[in-house]
């Protein structure tokens, strides 16, 4: 590995045939892209299956933590990430009356988090960056290529995976990266097994900063770049400059009224949206003003899978929202996804040979790293929606003041001398979820090299009897 000022580069390891697994990732999403690279690096050889005819990416902004900075940095894709990045100062929450409740350094967290920033990107420019990395450690792409089940080998050393054109292709290791609505979930389960509800959508909209820069009240969100939630009764809103300052992304998080029939992804209706934030700040009425459209996106979950992620014999698994669906109330549903593949790469990087058992002592070390602390991402998540959307009262008061209490505090652990945030499984009261007090102690300072090493002494290979062949026996 190669040093860097302030983080380590994998090198692309070599292997010969007897250790070089063949694997099939499906969905070329973030976290498949992000699980091609890892496992390129670790040697490996990767085909990654794309059912729509272009890889790309949909949505608009998002954002990236220290702790997902720090896997797309060991990749070598921080100076291609950086210019596409933006870099807020700070994070501020606010009443929904327009009142300042708290605020968040980051250059401050960034460095007491080893360095690591926080970066705002459209997911389309990261997602791009990261095909780009994939295709040149050789991952092998191929579009229009959906998936419909799989088996796998009767000693458990292959899988064959099966393709709705009539295609199959078998492989060592097959890894389900297909997202919330995951085909090889229900496959592995072999029952339908819907993503779960949680009462919210989310609007989705771009806006030009031009017209946002002619009015005094809107410019400064556009020339000082921060990350702002608005917080109140049932709902609450996100914003923060994208591109360079060109593009201003805006996320409405509001109560579901879309019809189960009607899918997950609807047009919005711009009066519509308008009337969710009647009364609130008059700056986000002014901002809604100079949207012309506007997606609406059911927002679901899944809190876990049970008893593995895993197929017994080392030949399967999955990650991301396939697994762990998350709000994107802690924005840090593809940070794990990341993590996930970065974890998945390492275990496989330490294999000598292509044997089942090896295979299971991976897959069994990945989960147990990530199980957990996708779990507890999934329920701050959930309890966030909960803190966010209080209604005014005693409940909505007693938030206030811990943001302001736990402010004080932050602004005196970040005054101290070469602050360090240290690393704890423990989660704080402060209902700011990132900082100190939050659950910043065990997210944002998540080294994926340490927990494997943590684990892979510990670790013994899963029961080598052979699983049925068919997935959904």
């Amino acid at each position: 590995m190669a040093e860097s000022a302030k983080f380590t580069v994998q090198e692309k390891m070599q292997r010969d045939a007897s250790s070089k697994l063949d694997t099939i990732i499906v969905g070329a999403g973030l976290g498949g892209l992000g699980a091609a690279i890892s496992i390129l690096l670790a040697g490996h050889d990767v085909t990654v299956l794309e059912a729509a005819s272009n890889i790309g990416e949909v949505g608009a902004g998002i954002q990236v933590l220290p702790n997902a900075a720090r896997v797309l940095f060991s990749w070598g894709l921080k100076d291609k990430l950086e210019k596409f990045a933006t870099k807020p100062q700070k994070c501020n929450f606010i009443g929904w009356k327009g009142n300042h409740l708290s605020e968040m350094d980051y250059h401050g967290y960034a460095a007491a988090a080893g360095g690591y920033p926080f970066w705002d990107f459209h997911r389309a420019n990261l997602h791009k960056c990261l095909l780009d990395r994939a295709i040149e450690l050789g991952a092998k792409l191929v579009t229009k290529a959906k998936v419909e089940t799989y088996t796998v080998s009767p000693d458990g050393s292959s899988t064959t995976v099966f393709l709705a054109d009539g295609r199959s292709m078998t492989t060592d290791l097959l890894i389900g990266a297909d997202g919330i609505n995951s085909k090889l979930r229900e496959e592995f389960l072999g029952k339908s097994d819907p993503p779960e509800l949680t009462g919210d959508l989310a609007y989705r909209l771009l806006l030009n900063t031009s017209e946002m820069l002619k009015d005094p009240e809107l410019r400064p969100f556009v020339e000082n770049p921060q990350v702002n939630y608005w917080v109140g009764p049932d709902k609450h809103a996100v914003n923060y400059v994208l591109k360079g300052g060109e593009l201003f992304n805006m996320v409405l998080l509001v109560p579901d009224d879309i019809p189960l029939e009607a899918g997950n992804l609807l047009e919005g209706n711009i009066d519509e949206m308008r009337a969710h934030f009647d009364g609130w700040d008059p700056r986000i009425a002014k901002m809604l003003e100079l949207s012309d459209s506007v997606l609406k996106w059911r927002l679901c979950i899944r809190p876990g899978l049970e008893p593995t992620w895993s197929h017994p014999s080392g030949s399967f698994t999955m990650l991301g929202d396939a697994v762990h669906a998350t709000l994107p109330y802690l924005a840090s549903g593809a940070g794990m996804a990341l993590e996930d593949g970065g974890v998945l790469g390492l275990c496989l990087a330490r294999l000598t040979d292509k044997s089942p058992a090896s295979k299971q002592k991976a897959l069994e070390v990945y989960e147990a790293c990530r199980r957990e602390r996708t779990e507890n991402v999934v329920k701050r998540g959930t309890y966030n929606q909960w803190i966010y959307h209080l209604a005014d009262g005693p409940e909505q008061e007693d938030r206030d003041e811990k943001f302001r209490q736990f402010g004080e505090k932050d602004e005196q652990w970040l005054s101290e001398e070469s602050p360090v945030l240290p690393v704890s499984q423990e989660t704080g009261e402060d209902p700011f979820p990132w900082r100190y007090h939050g659950v910043g102690r065990w997210l944002l300072t998540y080294d994926m090299l340490k927990d494997i090493d943590a684990k892979w002494a510990k670790a013994t290979p899963l029961d080598s009897n052979i699983a049925p062949a068919r997935a959904s026996l």
